[in-house]
């Protein structure tokens, strides 16, 4: 009886009334009887059977016999319903073309008014690194990446794809967060890969300034933008500004966590209060040491505990970085040579922590300035005997 029950519901899809519903199965399973009989196997009110039999005839789902007693049959379910559900399917066809003339109505009002749609697909955090993987592969031109530590973790994992494309002398530009300066993801990036630091807390991936693939570090997932040309030209040239100020990393490339990490808070250090520092102590000082080395002691960088050449070494990563910059020493004459390519005044306070560092070492010296419009700036310190 269940099934039966099922059945009736069923049909009343098919525009049928519950009567009508429950008197075609009563027909369809006991065949051929009479008006009596269906109303008692079909439950339904003797007075209504009758007007229920002409509604099923005129659906042609029945036939009623002209002789008495009167006797009912149903017609055969391929036959009764196959007009029915080929009315369906042209209801469809027509839901389905109205909505086509719809969307292309819709879309032809936005070109109208200069405006297009752009859709962007969301990916779950299992399928994050696989689409990026995929991206780096397809790209022909150039890729731009700004990362935080979770979004440098992932490139990382996508070694094999990065050497693929540098193979192919694809453009590839990479900002990181200072935190990850020197650490294992930074070391596995391959080299080829230009990689800068500023104070980054995203991860936004542009291929080839028309696919954009932006990624939540809290929860890993994705959002993926394809044939953005407005967005991503838009996100290129922010991008680009970035790196503009961005830090070099070349000279920090083989350095461990501890050591470039030291060289790039040296520089937020110095950039931040180096040239004020300078000015400050030669306004109200008789005493030219400007005591950057303490500034420097008070923030945990600790030069005057490391030899000369250390010193040397570590102030020749920062002029790299921050201006293009070299540091120099010639043991046989004792004379060191800081050079920037840039005449803006910011190899000036890597010079003060140099000449200080040898004043503390009991050392006299000499500066000389040699300052060049066009070559930029060249100091010459000169060291005396102690």
């Amino acid at each position: 009886m269940g099934k039966e029950n099922s059945i009736t519901v069923s049909l009343e899809e098919f525009g049928l009334s519950r009567y009508e519903s429950l008197a075609y199965v009563a027909l369809i399973t006991k065949g051929t009887i009479s008006a009596s009989e269906l109303a008692y196997y079909a439950e339904i009110p003797r007075t209504k059977v009758y007007p229920v039999l002409l509604k099923l005839e005129k659906k042609k789902l029945a036939i009623i016999s002209k002789s008495k007693p009167i006797m009912c049959t149903a017609i055969a379910p391929d036959d009764a319903f196959d007009e029915i559900i080929h009315e369906q399917i042209d209801k469809v066809n027509g839901m389905n073309a109205l909505v086509t003339n719809l969307k292309k109505a819709s879309e032809n009002t936005k070109k109208a008014q200069g405006s297009e749609e752009k859709r962007y697909f969301h990916l779950n955090a299992n399928n994050v690194l696989n689409q990026l993987r995929k991206m780096i592969e397809g790209s022909k031109n150039s890729i731009q990446i700004i990362a935080d530590p979770w979004g440098l973790s992932l490139l990382a994992e996508c070694k094999e794809q990065m050497l693929g494309v540098i193979r192919r002398d694809l453009d590839v530009k990479i900002i990181i967060n200072s935190s990850q300066a020197g650490s294992e993801s930074f070391h596995l990036i391959p080299s080829g890969v230009n990689i800068r630091i500023s104070e980054v807390n995203q991860n936004c991936f542009i291929f080839d300034k028309t696919e954009l693939l932006i990624i939540d570090n809290e929860n890993g997932k994705g959002a993926l933008f394809s044939s953005t040309e407005v967005l991503g030209n838009n996100q290129s040239s922010m991008f680009m500004h970035t790196w503009k100020h961005a830090l070099k990393t070349e000279s920090i490339a083989d350095m461990t966590k501890n050591d470039a990490q030291e060289v790039i808070r040296m520089i937020h250090l110095i950039k931040q209060d180096g040239l004020g520092h300078i000015l400050n102590s030669t306004f109200n000082s008789k005493n030219s040491d400007t005591d950057l080395i303490k500034m420097l002691e008070k923030n945990g960088i600790n030069i005057k505990s490391k030899n000369l050449d250390e010193v040397i070494e570590l102030m020749n990563s920062a002029l790299q970085i921050t201006c293009s910059g070299q540091v120099n020493f010639d043991a046989n004459s004792r004379n060191i040579t800081i050079e920037s390519k840039i005449n803006s005044g910011h190899s000036l306070p890597w010079v003060s922590v140099i000449d200080e560092y040898l004043h503390k070492q009991g050392y006299k010296t000499k500066m000389i300035l040699q300052n060049h419009s066009q070559k930029g700036e060249k100091v010459l310190i000169k060291i005396n005997s102690k």
